[in-house]
């Protein structure tokens, strides 16, 4: 288990401070993490499915500033490796990890506006003095301290919270391990539910209901259903540029009598200041 512990601790190290080291390269979404873990684990095919389940789920969760609404790398590693070594039913693991990642953003929330305030005195010494080596070294040893303090939590909780997890999971009734999985398959639901509170319009509802109805009604997979959008959004795309060529070339026919009154009006002028001269 110790070996286990110690992968899921550099899967976390790896993906989320790895997210964060060259601006966001989006290595921290769940469908990535649970990929790399179930690889790391030998069992792509539950990482993925776990990884793709809770992408659907923290899809709407939007960090603003320095609020965390959930930490999705913790969550997906933790419930990817409880899926794998203990045998948790993945609707199940997926209703563990949504607390997991609730707890995981208040940890993540207390080392970035807590713990590394201490920093801040030596970075402003160090940015007073013009020192841009030192700048660079706090800056990636910063880095490298608040994510490795960071994923000593997993690294914990698979080593310590393995064997209760087992424990409790062996003691849960089945009609209770019933309701996490049907909770579980609710979840992604819920997500998809917080995202559109977002992106939500009046213009927009039609594609939505269209988009509901091919795959409800007509039995589309997601892929087909996908593969309509993209079609929906290059046929938008070359109607907008067709009005957008319509209306500069208006533009351009108002344009061209103005023009042209300009230059006669200016012809006009040197003819009658020449024949002034001449007269």
């Amino acid at each position: 288990m110790l070996q286990t512990a110690f992968l899921a601790a550099l899967c976390v190290f790896i993906c989320l401070g790895g997210n964060w080291l060259w601006g966001q390269t989006m290595i921290e979404r769940p469908l990535v993490v649970g990929t790399i873990m179930g690889l790391i684990m030998g069992d792509m095919r539950t990482g993925i499915l776990i990884g793709a389940s809770l992408e659907a789920i923290f899809m709407g969760a939007v960090d603003i500033g320095g609020a965390l609404s959930a930490e999705p790398v913790t969550a997906t590693v933790l419930a990817t490796t409880f899926a794998i070594t203990l045998g948790v039913n993945t609707k199940a693991a997926l209703a563990l990890a949504v607390p997991i990642g609730v707890f995981a953003a208040f940890i993540l929330m207390f080392m970035k506006n807590v713990v590394m305030n201490i920093f801040a005195p030596l970075v402003d010494k160090v940015a007073s003095d013009d020192n841009s080596k030192g700048l660079t070294r706090l800056h990636f040893g910063m880095w490298f301290l608040n994510y490795f303090i960071f994923s000593l939590v997993t690294f914990f909780a698979v080593l310590a919270g393995a064997r209760p997890v087992q424990q409790l999971v062996a003691k849960i009734p089945a009609n209770l391990m019933a309701g996490l999985a049907a909770t579980g398959g609710l979840l992604p639901a819920v997500g998809f539910a917080i995202l559109m509170r977002m992106l939500w319009s009046k213009q927009l509802s039609p594609y939505y209901f269209l988009g509901f109805i091919l795959a409800a009604y007509m039995n589309l997979p997601s892929v087909a259903v996908a593969a309509v959008g993209i079609i929906i959004v290059v046929i938008q795309w070359i109607r907008d540029k067709q009005i957008m060529d319509i209306e500069n070339k208006q533009k351009e026919m108002v344009a061209m009598p103005h023009n042209e009154n300009q230059t006669k009006n200016t012809e006009t002028a040197a003819e009658q200041e020449e024949e002034d001269f001449f007269s």
